[in-house]
């Protein structure tokens, strides 16, 4: 039986994101939903599972190759949002179906290496640090371009779009206009690259305004689940 707190929480959500479609002029099956559920356990996962979500979103390689390995279901998709180092690249690419947060040529690389034989290609977005913000990890726009070329080369992996975080504490106008850049990004890139479908943008605090400015993937976490448990040291 489904936690109702979270079911719940995961129903609200959804409903948001109708809202957001709705407002926008866009079709509902355009917006894909990410649950976060990094550091949540794997019975927070199962509880969303049962209330209908499929598509779910971790930081933590190690963490979430458990999870999905215990899990009672192989239907679901599994999105790795966190920062990637090249030592740590050999699960993700064994057990993902999609990285969203690809900033090097060498990543890529590694992915596409060690993607197990008959496995589906690992899809990639490249991470696109939009706001300009030393704090955050991804590409320049210009960086994105050439980055994007390197990845449509390699054998295993198949470019599919791009993913932004935006700096935080940003005016919503300044939200809007950034998540309308990595669009603007987007649309140049569909010329060379018709695979280029996918935008990843927008959290808990600011998805309707990314799903205005054409989000195809929201990511939310503790709207869903709840706050955020630590990671295990």
């Amino acid at each position: 039986m489904p936690n109702l707190q979270l079911k719940s929480r995961l129903q609200a959500v959804n409903e948001r994101i109708d809202a957001a479609c709705s407002n926008a002029g866009r079709d509902r099956n355009s917006v894909t939903l990410l649950a976060v559920s990094k550091t949540k356990p794997l019975d927070d996962i199962i509880s969303a599972y049962q209330a209908g979500q499929r598509h779910f979103a971790e930081n933590y390689a190690q963490e979430a190759v458990e999870k999905r390995q215990n899990a009672p279901f192989s239907d679901a998709v599994w999105h790795f949002i966190g920062p990637l180092q090249s030592n740590k690249t050999r699960p993700i690419a064994e057990h993902f179906d999609w990285v969203h947060t690809v900033d090097r040529a060498k990543i890529a690389r590694r992915l596409s290496d060690q993607r197990p034989p008959g496995m589906a290609p690992l899809n990639l977005l490249i991470q696109v640090n939009i706001s300009k913000d030393p704090a955050k990890s991804g590409v320049t726009p210009e960086q994105a371009v050439t980055l994007a070329g390197q990845i449509s080369e390699l054998p295993n992996v198949r470019f599919r779009g791009l993913m932004t975080i935006l700096e935080a504490d940003l005016p919503a106008e300044a939200r809007l206009a950034q998540f309308q850049s990595l669009k603007n990004l987007q649309v140049d890139l569909i010329n060379s690259h018709p695979e280029c479908s996918e935008l990843s943008m927008g959290m808990s605090s600011d998805f309707e305004q990314a799903i205005a400015a054409g989000a195809t993937m929201v990511r939310v976490g503790s709207d869903i689940f709840g706050s955020r448990n630590k990671p295990a040291p």
